[in-house]
């Protein structure tokens, strides 16, 4: 293939026929041909190294993930907070006067879980969605150890202790002043009414009111921690 200079058009000498005794100038104008490499493969700094995966890599650690979250750490402040509510519900079932500690302890568990985690990892991403996710895992955590707890409470209470007499006889007076505001009105067949007289929907609504305060327990929790790592994100920006 036929060189030419870039200047002034002239034929170029062949390179490859003149070998060492080539000149980079045109032999016409004498404009410099500077010829350039490549870069189409990468160039070897002489830094990199091998993982333990036999894959390319430089040394140097990758960046942390943002909102990354320490999960086992998290999960132990959540164990220890769900433990304390379970505590404190029961010795509320004995002694009334820790009813409103335990559920003052219930609803602030997610703030307290964070003060927790961010006492151990203080440099940790803390914002709202952080939060909330601490949140959620205290939520869970709360359901299941109050929810085994309870239960078994209850079971003991009945079946061994034969405590549970009087909150039957409260219940079965609340749902029959029910069953007769009900009757008073004549809205209601008579064979339904007897039907919330019976043992069987009186625990079956036991049970849904049971589930459904667990439920509320959840939310509180999701929503307590993403309050939480919002204040706390606030609070850590003005300090910047």
């Amino acid at each position: 293939m036929r060189e030419t200079c870039h200047r002034c058009g002239g034929d170029l000498p062949d390179f490859e026929a003149a070998g060492d005794m080539r000149s980079p100038f045109c032999p016409h104008c004498g404009a410099p041909q500077l010829l350039l490499s490549d870069y189409s493969e990468p160039l070897s700094t002489g830094l990199e190294s091998t993982d333990a995966s036999g894959a390319p890599s430089t040394g140097t650690l990758p960046p942390p993930r943002p909102n990354r979250i320490d999960w086992p750490m998290a999960l132990r402040g959540a164990i220890f907070v769900s433990l304390v509510a379970a505590a404190l519900s029961l010795l509320a079932a004995g002694l009334p006067n820790f009813t409103v500690i335990g559920s003052v302890w219930v609803v602030s568990a997610s703030l307290t879980t964070l003060a927790l985690y961010q006492r151990r990892r203080p440099l940790a991403a803390m914002n709202a969605g952080v939060g909330a996710r601490i949140g959620l895992l205290v939520g869970i955590m709360l359901v299941s150890i109050l929810a085994v707890t309870l239960s078994a409470g209850l079971c003991i209470a009945r079946f061994k202790l034969g405590a549970m007499a009087d909150f039957d006889a409260k219940m079965a007076l609340g749902m029959k002043a029910q069953v007769d505001q009900f009757a008073a009105t004549g809205s209601i067949p008579a064979e339904k009414l007897a039907f919330f007289n019976s043992p069987q929907f009186r625990t079956g609504c036991m049970l849904f009111s049971f589930w459904v305060i667990l439920f509320a327990v959840l939310l509180i929790s999701v929503f307590g921690g993403a309050v939480g790592g919002l204040l706390r994100t606030r609070r850590i920006s003005r300090k910047a």
